[in-house]
């Protein structure tokens, strides 16, 4: 049975937070962020996202926490969530996959970080090559920690109903295709 529930899940950079609460401003629904919810367990233990997500990869708390609350999701109705697991938790949902390659994803996360307070201090840095190795670390460990505790491979394009590349599409051209997609998707 379809939900009225979307997940998007994403490469590093996407635009993943930005497709999710711009999509839900205009279908009304609510919006939540796994990310930011992961950040913000982080901050609260005194943790970069990276220190996170490496003490995730020997504390299943960490993940279970998060994990829980998006299973808790499966209940609700007209919403959107941008996470990398979601889609795996919440199977009714319209899944979509937001790609994006390495090199442009490292100039807009510099550029959201500006804009992103909670994001700016859960990354701990501001350098473009910091960044990136911080970019590689973190993906490197959620694929490990997905694999390892569900086996999932979340950048598994077959996992997904919609894919999109980010930067062939600008943010409003993303959402409006969104949009249409789940609206056919919900009528079928």
């Amino acid at each position: 049975m379809k939900k009225e529930i979307i997940t998007i899940c994403g490469s590093l950079g996407s635009g993943k937070s930005s497709t999710a609460k711009k999509v839900a401003e205009v279908l009304g629904f609510q919006h939540f962020s796994s990310g930011d919810f992961f950040r913000q367990v982080g901050l609260e233990l005194g943790l970069s996202i990276n220190e996170i997500n490496k003490r995730a990869e020997t504390d299943p708390k960490i993940d279970e926490m998060t994990d829980q609350k998006l299973r808790d999701m499966r209940d609700k109705e007209k919403i959107v969530i941008d996470s990398r697991t979601a889609y795996h938790w919440i199977p009714e949902s319209f899944k979509i996959y937001l790609d994006l390659s390495t090199e442009i994803a490292k100039n807009r996360i510099l550029n959201n970080l500006k804009e992103n307070p909670l994001r700016q201090q859960s990354e701990g840095t501001s350098t473009l090559e910091d960044i990136y190795e911080k970019m590689r670390e973190r993906f490197a460990s959620e694929q490990k920690r997905y694999w390892d505790l569900y086996k999932i491979n979340n950048t598994e394009k077959s996992n997904f109903d919609l894919i999109i590349d980010t930067n062939k599409n600008n943010l409003e051209q993303v959402v409006e295709i969104i949009v249409a997609e789940y609206k056919k998707w919900r009528e079928n």
